[in-house]
């Protein structure tokens, strides 16, 4: 009873918690001027890993076993995954560029985790005899921490994709504009309309700087967390297979998760290839991240929506 109203209790306070990073959030990108919240998002993700941790740390002793074995507790190591996500550049020192993404992710995970679909499935309930071994941790884990990882990636690849397409789409109206101007009006007004196309000119080629710097960085950060995440997916594919030919005597048997997280894996690996290969440009392999993106929640809820399979552990029924 004790361990069920602390978990109760961490639940509601870190999902209010993000709630509010996600406030001050948009507030710090509205007013600049407030100086005093400019650090309170990290702070506000730090608390809520720390209120995570211990809900699922409370659940694990509760439970007797760790905390990954239905779609429930998935979701909320998930939440956990986004924010200790955002929370290491912060402690590296380095600008974070994740904020307006993990704890959007955080919030939306963990709000679905304790929404009115999954109240079943939060109670505590004896651990089916296959998922009682040691590789539930092992597996378990690093496919949800590489799932984290690669939809914080794939979503920086979509903002980077927006604000691409956004500044070829303003320079072509601009050119078409420009042309059409030029031509309609007499020698002394198109000299006049040039010198201040010049000065505009000035200006733009200041903000296309400041922009064709965010878009690196995007990438930069893109391939960096996209790069993690695939690692973790590999080595969470690789102990799956182990921990199936213990339980069920082969190493790949072709179910509906096995095959969707492969899909996953391939199309990162094309990522990765794109990425660092010098004749493909950045926004192709943007395109290949944003359709993993995806594919991961496939891959995630499509086993749990059938319930069929030999992953059907943490199926859940809409009614």
């Amino acid at each position: 009873m004790i361990f069920s109203t602390l978990e109760h209790i961490l639940t509601h306070i870190s999902f209010s918690v993000v709630s509010i990073v996600i406030t001050i959030h948009l507030i710090t990108l509205l007013v600049d001027e407030i100086v005093g919240l400019y650090d309170s998002p990290e702070k506000g993700m730090i608390a809520t890993f720390f209120c995570i941790t211990g809900l699922l740390v409370t659940r694990w002793i509760y439970l007797g076993h760790f905390p990954l074995s239905d779609l429930y507790e998935s979701l909320i190591f998930l939440s956990w995954s986004f924010s200790i996500i955002h929370i290491v550049p912060y402690f590296k020192k380095h600008k974070n560029n994740l904020s307006a993404i993990t704890a959007p992710s955080a919030i939306f995970t963990q709000g679905f985790a304790t929404s009115g679909l999954l109240t079943e499935m939060s109670q505590s309930e004896i651990l089916v005899p296959a998922l009682q071994s040691q590789w539930l941790m092992m597996h378990v884990s690093m496919m949800v921490l590489g799932y984290a990882a690669l939809l914080c990636g794939s979503l920086l690849s979509v903002a980077l994709l927006v604000i691409t397409f956004r500044q070829d789409i303003r320079i072509l109206c601009k050119k078409n504009h420009f042309l059409k101007k030029s031509f309609s009006v007499d020698e002394i007004q198109y000299i006049t309309k040039g010198n201040n196309v010049l000065q505009s000119t000035s200006f733009l080629s200041v903000r296309n700087y400041y922009r064709a710097q965010f878009i690196q960085q995007l990438d930069h950060w893109s391939y960096r967390v996209i790069s993690l995440g695939f690692l973790f997916l590999t080595i969470g594919i690789l102990s799956g297979a182990v921990w199936a030919n213990e339980a069920w005597g082969s190493y790949w048997n072709w179910d509906p998760k096995e095959t969707w997280a492969f899909i996953t894996w391939t199309i990162f690996a094309i990522y990765l290839h794109t990425r660092t290969n010098i004749n493909f440009q950045v926004t192709n392999s943007a395109i290949v991240a944003s359709i993993g993106f995806l594919i991961i929640w496939i891959c995630y809820f499509g086993v749990n929506l059938l319930g069929i399979g030999l992953h059907s552990y943490g199926s859940f029924t809409l009614t």
